[in-house]
């Protein structure tokens, strides 16, 4: 799986990104033929607390996979993420298993 990694208006630290590509790879433990995944991560200059967005996008061959959200933190909005993306490629397996 090819992981692909940009942080907008700001510079990720390590500790963020190694969390964020164990948890990519968690994925596979569910789905086993995803191709790439796209992470976003962004800082909305707004005075709300929740200005941190996360989205990822995963491919899998036949489709595309995508989820945002916006939290407080990037850990908690990555995590929150690949938990829908988690629920949407179990979905897509079974989909796939009955075909």
């Amino acid at each position: 799986m090819e992981v692909n990694l940009q942080s907008v208006n700001f510079n990720a630290d390590a500790k963020l990104v190694d969390f964020i590509h164990k948890k990519i790879g968690k994925l596979e433990q569910v789905f086993d033929r995803i191709t790439a995944a796209d992470i976003y991560l962004k800082v909305e200059n707004t005075s709300a607390k929740e200005n941190k967005i996360a989205e990822i996008k995963v491919s899998v061959p036949g489709s595309e996979y995508v989820c945002k959200k916006q939290c407080s933190s990037f850990e908690e909005a990555a995590d929150s993420s690949i938990d829908v993306l988690r629920r949407q490629l179990r979905n897509h397996k079974e989909k796939v298993r009955i075909a």
